[in-house]
């Protein structure tokens, strides 16, 4: 049988691929811009006519796709989703709950890094669905912009259901999937799932500066997601000789590929290619990221393994916070007494960037929060410890910064003070 018919023999409906589905089901998806839309609609339609119930769903980083369809409030009690990671889908929902009642949206702990090992070892998952780019003459697909867990996954999981798009890059790197790993195929032209970037803040923009000037020629990047992180890129467009080597592509990290900053030439590991392991971002990053042999993609428990960073000499690590108290920990996912995002690769590549010769581990936030009316600098933490004081390097707010390691909890406390905005000084110092 060649490839084209074996192609054909798995192509199906997304109606016909969720069938035998069965109640109590550990099912996982492809995260951000791999969600696959037709088959999470047939999902959402096999739980509405109540042929399957309590079905868990395993993912990281939900968009509007999920949102629509596997993620509808009515479904949720049905669909029992096992998030690791919140995105502006979960808080939303959340936040529509009457006060006192359980969450319908169970969080899982765990490091993104660990995530494949999770689903190899530790959940039976039934069934895993994910968007890929179409199959090439010799059978393989890729898994686009979402290698992540989604390799690990794939592999794992007792039935694989693919929605093959024609908008999906197909990418270079550790990303391939033949089709003889395939039990299942739907077709689906639509558009994938694109964020752009918020506006930057003047305080953002200010702290941006700051970090810039830490970032010399032939430093290796990694950016966080967000306002900041893009307003800091805007700025290194003269530097020479730049290495990526991310969890997140974006399209400011993509801009400074195409300007000619990065290089990659300097980097211990994949030398002349950026390192990734998921994209998210505009069209532009996705045609960018197409048939691009100067990109590569890998699974996240290798891309944010702290032991392959740090092999990359100068890495810069830029990451956001929610809090930090006054001996350095931070947290980064806990705002309000509830969940607001999960721990993602914030740790991974602040240890990364402390093992490797000449790094830096840079962790930001803006001073306040709730229009200046809340301190993000705190005696404690009002959630869990994201990054632990022990490995919390450079610190940083629009009123400075201030490098922790080797020094004492008073002067640790001395220097997060200083960073504070002035209205809240006196009462940490107080607090002592």
């Amino acid at each position: 049988m060649t490839y084209i018919e074996d192609y054909r023999a798995r192509r199906m409906t997304a109606a016909e691929a969720m069938q035998g589905v069965k109640s109590g089901a550990h099912i996982a998806m492809g995260m951000a811009a791999a969600e696959p839309p037709a088959l999470l609609g047939a999902f959402a339609d096999m739980a509405e006519k109540g042929t399957a119930e309590d079905l868990k769903l395993w993912y990281f980083h939900s968009m509007d796709h999920a949102g629509q369809t596997v993620l509808r409030p009515d479904l949720l009690g049905r669909i029992r989703p096992r998030c690791m990671f919140l995105s502006a889908i979960e808080r939303k929902l959340l936040k529509a709950l009457p006060a006192g009642q359980r969450s319908p949206i169970e969080f899982v702990p765990v490091a993104f890094s660990d995530s494949p090992r999770l689903f190899a070892e530790q959940v039976p998952l039934d069934l895993f669905v994910t968007t890929v780019s179409p199959m090439d003459k010799h059978g393989w697909f890729t898994f686009g912009t979402s290698n992540d867990y989604s390799t690990a996954a794939a592999r794992s999981a007792k039935r694989l259901v693919v929605e093959v798009n024609p908008n999906m890059p197909r990418v270079f790197g550790a990303s391939l999937l033949h089709i003889s790993e395939i039990d299942a195929i739907v077709e689906n032209d639509a558009a994938l799932a694109e964020v752009h970037a918020p506006d930057t803040s003047p305080e953002e923009a200010k702290v941006a500066a700051t970090i810039a000037a830490m970032i010399d020629d032939e430093a290796c990047l990694q950016m966080g997601i967000g306002a900041l992180p893009g307003a800091v890129c805007a700025l290194l467009k003269d530097r020479r000789n730049l290495g990526i080597h991310t969890e997140l592509m974006s399209p400011a990290l993509a801009g400074l590929i195409q300007c000619g900053a990065v290089t990659n030439q300097e980097k211990t590991t994949y030398r002349g290619r950026s390192v990734f392991t998921f994209a998210l971002g505009d069209r532009a990053l996705y045609d960018f990221l197409d048939d691009n042999p100067a990109m590569h993609s890998g699974p996240v428990d290798i891309v944010n393994d702290p032991r392959h960073i740090a092999k990359n000499k100068n890495v810069v690590s830029v990451n956001a916070t929610l809090q930090i108290d006054l001996g350095g920990a931070c947290n980064s996912e806990h705002l309000l007494g509830r969940q607001y995002s999960g721990s993602g690769g914030q740790l991974d590549f602040v240890r990364g960037a402390n093992a490797s010769k000449g790094g830096k581990s840079i962790i930001a936030c803006q001073s306040t929060a709730c229009n200046g009316t809340v301190s993000r600098i705190v005696p404690r933490l009002d959630g869990p410890v994201t990054t632990p004081r022990n490995d919390t390097h450079i610190v940083m707010t629009e009123y400075g910064w201030a490098d922790l390691k080797g020094k004492s909890l008073y002067q640790r406390a001395d220097a997060l003070i200083g960073l504070a905005h002035p209205k809240f000084r006196d009462e940490l110092a107080n607090g002592l």
